[in-house]
């Protein structure tokens, strides 16, 4: 316990000395933003003021980003305070209502639906402060005028685990797809992708697209029935891994374990049972790299004086591979340093 202790503390002090060196600049560089420009910025020298928020804290990827945040906001001098959207978007806008009522010096919000957060966050541009939208839409990038957008591709993510277990498939069978929320942009790109790849194959009958709005315990209710009503299922994609990892435990319970699952964002439980075979795939929704890229681009347009669209692009493309038992090791490394 010693040991991880003192690599854990060492860790932070060499990554706290980079940051001040501006550290920003690799971390940029991975994302595909001018590593020039990045080297210019490094930890702020006043502590700056952040506000953040994420769908819900009870899904293990916002939690887990909210961890990132929270660290990369240490190297680079900012204090993160977080707004819980609890995964309910009433609940969200009367968080981000409250966050719109004070002053911030960058903030950095994922809606848990498109067009339910555009006014208050259009009230904060206007004071002038930046906005970094994280993972799915505010609202349509042409409708409002955020610093940027960092984001998976939802779309890819989606098509390369459906692909993935249609070829496991064999090209035929019955599938189900459990959706996240509806108006999740993240999710919408997720079902096309599935959508893209399903059509290819005649012989897959899609049982079911029910969305379960990334809640394990209504995930839990839908798969109960589905387990009843069809005797034959051969696969199943789910939207995130928390999902797939709850309908599993249903499946589990009801001798059928032989449904192949492919999950979304390769959470280290995700990761855990891909290894273990409980998981037949996932794919890695960065939480760590989007998070994390959220503090370096509010201190890059603070402190940098980046603009937006000019210094970063509009929308930030954040990658993350399909995970298999050879690489998920890997994985979960970089994960447990909040670089992907």
């Amino acid at each position: 316990m010693s040991g991880t202790k003192d690599f854990s503390t060492t860790r932070r002090d060499l990554l706290h000395a980079a940051a001040a060196a501006g550290a920003g600049a690799a971390l940029f560089g991975s994302m595909g933003i001018n590593p020039a420009l990045a080297a210019e910025v490094g930890r702020s020298e006043k502590p700056l003021k952040a506000a953040f928020s994420n769908a819900g804290l009870q899904a293990t990827w916002c939690a887990q980003g909210k961890k990132a945040a929270e660290f990369w906001g240490k190297l680079f001098n900012v204090e993160v305070t977080w707004f819980d959207g609890q995964l309910d978007a009433v609940k969200q806008r009367a968080a981000i209502d409250n966050m719109a009522s004070q002053k911030w010096d960058f903030v950095a919000i994922q809606a848990f639906g498109i067009g339910t957060l555009t006014q208050p966050v259009q009230k904060m541009i206007d004071a002038g402060t930046p906005v970094i939208d994280m993972d799915t839409l505010i609202a349509p990038l042409d409708q409002i005028n955020v610093h940027s957008f960092l984001a998976p591709d939802n779309e890819f993510m989606g098509a390369s685990v459906t692909q993935a277990l249609c070829n496991a498939m064999g090209g035929k069978g019955k599938i189900i797809m459990t959706q996240g929320a509806l108006g999740h942009t993240g999710a919408q790109g997720r079902a096309k992708g599935f959508n893209s790849v399903v059509k290819q194959f005649p012989n897959i009958e899609v049982l079911d697209t029910q969305p379960a709005d990334w809640d394990v315990s209504k995930t839990a209710r839908l798969w109960e029935t589905y387990l009843t009503k069809y005797p034959q299922i051969d696969a199943a994609f789910f939207h995130n891994d928390d999902m797939a990892l709850a309908a599993y435990n249903i499946m589990k319970a009801r001798n059928r374990t032989n449904i192949l699952i492919g999950g979304v964002d390769a959470m280290p439980p995700a990761i855990q049972a891909v290894s273990e075979g409980r998981m037949f795939a996932t794919v890695r929704n960065p939480s760590c790299r989007i998070h994390g890229g959220a503090i370096i681009a509010g201190v890059s347009a603070v402190v940098g004086g980046e603009k937006s669209g000019q210094g970063i692009p509009k929308n930030v493309i954040t990658d993350g591979p399909v995970v298999t038992k050879a690489n998920a090791p890997g994985m979960q490394w970089m994960q447990d340093h909040y670089l992907i």
